[in-house]
């Protein structure tokens, strides 16, 4: 198991999304992410940390580069950077992933050379020193920490926002490998076609395709396009909130469930929320872990317009862990607002 370091957890980055709403490829947001990581000793990258899921990666490849490179700087050689693939961008290790069968754990090292393009992402993290664990990495004794996307596979329809499912596959009750999750992964993968595979480059626009999709069921064909509007942005955000609280954290507890996770706390990405907040207070179920979510690294107007931070859809997400305290979800960009964190490109030096 992991010592206790001072870790700051942060993920979907999705860089190089082509709809360019990945803030770290702007000045302020980047400077804020450097500051932060002064006081800690380790970096954890939870998933999606590049938008992978297009045709053609290499753009994105390309927007990521130098941002990796400056946080592999600011780190330094004594500090250490753990990356852990989240769907969007699996191809990293997707093939190592299915060739470790019933081998893979769930905190496993993944081999540098696993993919040509992790050993490039890795080597831009110099001098840190990098590594990537696969599907999650143990943070603690106590502490667990995936992208989150095997909740997928407990929602009807298969992705980041659906109704329960209660079961993966075949083989109801019965306990879960991580290469069940990736088997399931896999078949679903196949089955999309060439428009979802552009339209899954935008995350939260996607999801809420999915929520609308969902609400139609209910014979509610008017608010669908509204939720599409900028203006509804704080509607919109209640609503997401609602479907996370009662669905996609019950389905994660699952996934710990099946796959024997004994943890005090799990942090988790993919669903874009930060939290718990304040005061605020998670399900959790009976007896089981605390559930973290870090947020996103992507300014959405869809569901922040207005709105200032705290704000648990606003970008810059993160989750601390201290030494002697319990984790907790911080937001790095509250600081920072709107005109510093939408629009286009800017250049880097």
């Amino acid at each position: 198991m992991a010592r206790s370091l001072r870790t700051l957890v942060i993920s979907d980055l999705h860089l190089g999304q082509r709809a360019h709403h990945d803030v770290l490829r702007r000045t302020g947001p980047l400077e804020a992410l450097l500051k932060a990581l002064d006081g800690v000793d380790r970096l954890v990258l939870l998933g999606d940390t590049l938008e992978l899921m297009s045709r053609h990666p290499a753009p994105s490849m390309m927007a990521a580069e130098p941002i990796l490179r400056a946080i592999g700087r600011r780190l330094g050689p004594k500090r250490e950077v753990i990356l852990v693939p989240g769907n969007h961008d699996e191809p990293l290790v997707r093939a190592w992933a299915l060739a470790q069968g019933t081998r893979l754990t769930p905190g496993a090292s993944v081999d540098p050379d696993a993919s040509r393009a992790l050993r490039r992402i890795l080597s831009w993290l110099a001098p840190a020193s990098a590594r990537a664990n696969y599907p999650g990495v143990w943070l603690s004794d106590r502490v667990w920490a995936t992208h989150g996307h095997y909740l997928d596979a407990h929602l009807v329809p298969e992705s980041a926002f659906g109704l329960p499912r209660g079961r993966l596959g075949r083989g109801r009750g019965r306990p879960a490998l991580p290469i069940d999750y990736e088997r399931v992964h896999r078949r679903r993968r196949r089955s999309r076609d060439s428009l979802l595979d552009r339209a899954l480059s935008r995350p939260i626009a996607t999801l809420l395709e999915s929520l609308a999709e969902l609400v139609r069921a209910a014979t509610m064909p008017r608010l669908p396009r509204l939720l599409m509007d900028v203006r509804m942005a704080p509607l919109t955000a209640r609503l997401l909130d609602a479907q996370m609280r009662h669905a996609s954290i019950p389905a994660m507890a699952r996934v710990v469930q099946r796959l024997g996770i004994d943890a005090d706390f799990v942090v988790f990405g993919h669903v874009h929320r930060l939290g718990p907040l304040a005061d605020q207070r998670w399900w959790r179920g009976d007896a089981g872990p605390r559930f973290l979510n870090t947020g996103s690294w992507l300014y959405e107007p869809l569901l922040v317009d207005r709105a200032t931070p705290p704000h648990p859809y606003w970008p810059g997400g993160a989750v601390l862990l201290e030494p002697g305290h319990e984790p907790r979800a911080v937001g790095l960009l509250d600081g920072l607002g709107a005109d510093q964190l939408r629009g286009g490109v800017e250049g880097m030096a």
